[in-house]
């Protein structure tokens, strides 16, 4: 206590004078509209700079919120997109799950009603292999949340590959980048329509491979290649790549081998989307039996 005595004693007339620079100060900046409109100025331009600084801070934290909802914002758009529904003509009733088409007119007359076909999850990559012959995927979306084998998956981009096995909680997805005759998707291109079949060649992660597309055909670099709807995997139009190139091969060939960059990015992927054709097993069972009939 004695040395702080001391301290105040010794300091005083410099305390007394800052204390009276201050009064002055407000002072000054109360009574002049000048220096009082500089002050306010330069406050809430202080102040601007820091609450923007301290927004950006907890934006960086609340990334995942964000990235979360913004997928499932987008699973929610994809099972309300029209290709997520076969329309047909129907006079039996109403279809759970269906979009249905009045007449204009004052009856208002069911005249169509549209199915829902496909039906979409989203879930979370937490593993994903780049460099192998054979790539996986693992998504943290089981058995208990509607996820089964044989599923399509695309992300916010493109295809990424096709569901092989499922427990509980989560599931490998046999990736796109795989060398094996089980993933090849059923492509066409998105100008001309010609068919062909999408397989990875094992080199570049960033590339594909499109095949059996006629000579006939006519190919521009970066035109879309998608998928045809004739999987029972995938709707129709989903992105698979770009074309990057084509050639011939041999002069006998009737076909083209065409060299696409692959629309999803597998090197940075964090959500994908799974597939479900509710109309699969009608359509499996109808296409078994008639090829049964025909042996």
């Amino acid at each position: 206590m004695r040395n702080l005595i001391i301290f105040l004693r010794r300091y005083f007339n410099f305390f007394l004078f800052l204390l009276l620079e201050v009064i002055c100060i407000v002072l000054v900046f109360q009574n002049n509209n000048l220096q009082h409109t500089a002050y306010i100025n330069s406050a809430n331009n202080i102040s601007g700079k820091l609450y923007d600084k301290y927004n950006n801070i907890q934006y960086y934290f609340h990334l995942k919120a964000t990235n979360d909802s913004l997928v499932a914002e987008n699973m929610r758009l994809h099972n309300d997109l029209r290709s997520s529904y076969d329309s047909m003509i129907t006079t039996n009733g109403i279809r759970i799950d269906t979009l249905r088409k009045y007449s204009d007119d004052s009856i208002r007359k069911v005249i169509s009603t549209e199915i829902r076909r496909f039906q979409y999850f989203e879930a979370k990559v937490v593993n994903n292999s780049l460099n192998k012959p054979m790539n996986y995927i693992t998504i943290h979306r089981g058995s208990k949340q509607g996820i089964r084998p044989n599923m399509g998956v695309i992300s916010s981009s493109g295809v990424v590959g096709v569901v092989r096995s499922v427990s509980d909680n989560y599931a490998v997805i046999l990736s796109l980048l795989s060398k094996s005759n089980s993933v090849s998707i059923s492509a066409r291109l998105a100008q001309g329509k010609e068919m062909g079949s999408v397989h990875w060649d094992g080199d570049d992660p960033a590339f594909a491979t499109l095949r059996d597309i006629p000579k006939s055909a006519k190919l521009h670099k970066g035109d879309t290649v998608v998928t045809s709807g004739f999987s029972a995997l995938f709707p129709e139009n989903i992105p698979i790549g770009y074309v990057e190139g084509y050639s011939q091969g041999d002069k006998s060939s009737t076909s083209l081998t065409v060299k696409l960059k692959l629309a999803t990015n597998f090197y940075n992927l964090q959500y994908v989307y799974v597939i479900e054709n509710l109309l699969k097993d009608e359509q499996q069972s109808l296409e078994d039996s008639t090829y049964k009939l025909i042996k």
